[in-house]
């Protein structure tokens, strides 16, 4: 049955700016290079010539003194363009075409294709979540990217200025800006505000931070790829937390008090990042077996089906949460609620008009929604769906009736792509995943950490806070890792997550969480960030890869074991 534009209307910027669809981390980046240019908002341009690898290889060939022994070889340079320089679309078929150049430099944004290059809202929900952290932690996230992404900019003269340190991929894209006019696209606004976890955009900002502490000794190329790899695993954790949280404050009919600013739990300063007492955390158990029949890819499983079951009660909090903003606009329309002073209502303000103050009201306005709902549902030549007519014979009040109706309608539909979602930004069966699944039908998900994803965090994990340039880097325990990644992110490898699918471990939980605990050891030993002196536990360390000594800040590339 085809439903109303109103009825339809999903996505409320104030829960999550995200267009649940499927997400390129390449497409989202060049999205948040936007709206680190213009502090938030979208950009205008106005180019002088198609996208496509001729353009761009003549755009080169037309200035040799740009680069030498370019003009001599077009076939190499057509294809370094293609395969080194640009995110494309259908690559290989009739139909290729260019989404953006790869996001190497802040400004790649001004090359992008929009209708191929789209982040779905995710580059806003980045900016937004840095923008509104506590203790200026964001500012100053947002403040490190802008410097790391727009290097060899001369931002008084507006033109390129090239720097020896920058990489040849880089120099090329920073040729061409004379190419491009960019403005700040204000007419729209912003949309979005602050999110409803304020500890979590805490931890985003500070992971950001630490990781470009980095900036002079790890490659351009490589910090990119860390970067894009930290910031899909942040969207997925938030997100996964939403799952938990949003039904939770729809129940409550107001916000959680412990999600307020100065009351959140989680301490953005603390090392190790404990949640505390945090209600909403998240537990994740994680497979580093990579064999998916054995006992701890069950339990990852169990973990995973655990977190993506809750997403059908995520949709109906979603549609209540955006129907009764609805109901409010349209309140505030009749003179029967005041707008508030900011011009938008907050999560916790919309959902407190589900209380007895505006029962009647309520009643009234979802009422004629289910009415014509159910009349055009009775225009179809079947007539009237099995499912419609026996919710509306239930007696629910008439707001929870509409939302039932809306969840049978479109909650297939929304969970579908909500799925989608959360396997792009988990990585799923990619380089740096969080999730894996079998190609064959309906084959489970279940958590995993692969190797790119354990070194971004693990570049995190060895910073400590001090000395002359705020952090150096130090060793660990093992079981002091176990502990970081357990309290900073909810990564579970050698116990279950207590209250998230599971309950006191058996003796077979216990012997594969052993058996998960060496595989994790020897994943470590793999990427060069393990030292075993001895057979003494104590002894088994995590040593970081690039050595910054806390006094005088001395700085030594240190070479991987």
């Amino acid at each position: 049955m085809p439903l109303a534009k109103r009825d339809k209307e999903f996505r409320l910027p104030k829960i999550s700016t995200i267009d649940f669809k499927h997400l390129e981390m390449d497409r989202v980046l060049t999205g948040l290079f936007q709206r680190l240019a213009h502090n938030g908002a979208q950009s205008r341009l106005t180019r002088k010539w198609d996208l496509s690898v001729k353009t761009f290889v003549d755009e080169f060939l037309d200035h040799p003194e740009w680069f030498s022994g370019f003009g001599e070889h077009r076939d190499i340079l057509e294809r370094w363009v293609e395969t080194h320089l640009m995110d494309v679309v259908n690559r290989g078929k009739p139909t290729q075409t260019i989404a953006a150049p790869r996001p190497l430099h802040g400004f790649t944004y001004r090359f992008r294709n929009p209708k191929h290059s789209r982040d779905y809202g995710a580059a806003q929900q980045l900016y937004e979540m840095l923008a509104y952290a506590r203790h200026a932690s964001g500012r100053h996230a947002i403040e490190h990217l802008t410097g790391f992404f727009f290097q060899g900019h001369n931002k008084t003269t507006g033109r390129a200025q090239i720097d020896s340190s920058l990489d040849i991929e880089t120099i090329a894209l920073l040729r061409l800006l004379d190419q491009v006019e960019d403005a700040p696209d204000t007419r729209g606004g912003r949309e979005g505000g602050p999110p409803l976890c304020i500890g979590a955009a805490d931890l985003l900002a500070e992971d950001v931070q630490r990781l470009l502490f980095y900036r002079p000794f790890i490659p351009r190329s490589v910090m990119v790829d860390y970067m894009k790899l930290l910031l899909s695993f942040h969207l997925a954790l938030y997100h996964l937390r939403l799952l938990k949280l949003l039904p939770a404050m729809v129940k409550r009919q107001s916000a959680e008090p412990v999600c307020a600013d100065s009351a959140c739990p989680m301490n953005p300063k603390a090392d190790t990042y404990p949640q505390g007492d945090c209600p909403y955390q998240i537990g994740i158990f994680l497979d580093l077996s990579g064999h998916p029949d054995s006992a701890v890819a069950k339990l990852a499983e169990r973990s995973a089906d655990t977190h993506y079951r809750r997403i059908p009660a995520f949709v109906r909090a979603y549609f209540a949460t955006k129907k009764l903003d609805e109901f409010a606009t349209d309140l505030v329309r009749r003179g029967k609620l005041l707008k508030p002073p900011r011009d938008d209502f907050t999560v916790d303000e919309v959902l407190r008009l589900q209380g007895s103050d505006y029962a009647s009201e309520r009643e009234k306005f979802f009422g004629q929604r289910v009415s014509a709902l159910l009349e055009d549902n009775a225009k179809d030549d079947e007539g009237m769906d099995p499912e419609v007519a026996s919710l509306t014979e239930l007696g629910l009040p008439e707001f929870e009736t509409y939302i039932e109706l809306l969840v049978a309608l479109r909650g297939p539909f929304h969970r579908r792509y909500i799925i989608e979602c959360l396997d792009s930004l988990m990585q799923k069966n990619r380089p740096g995943a969080m999730l894996a699944q079998g190609r064959t039908r309906n084959a489970p998900r279940r958590f995993v950490l692969d190797s790119r994803l354990l070194e971004v965090l693990l570049q995190i994990a060895v910073l400590r806070q001090g000395g002359p340039h705020r952090y150096y880097t130090g060793e660990m325990r093992v079981d002091e890792l176990l502990t970081y990644l357990r309290e900073r992110y909810g990564l579970h490898i050698d116990r279950l997550p207590a209250g998230d699918g599971f309950g006191e471990p058996g003796i077979d939980d216990r012997q594969a969480l052993r058996g998960n605990l060496q595989a994790f050891i020897e994943r470590l030993r793999e990427i060069g960030f393990y030292r075993n002196l001895s057979d003494a536990y104590v002894t088994q360390t995590v040593t970081p890869r690039y050595r910054i000594d806390r006094v005088g800040g001395t700085e030594q590339q240190g070479a991987a074991r």
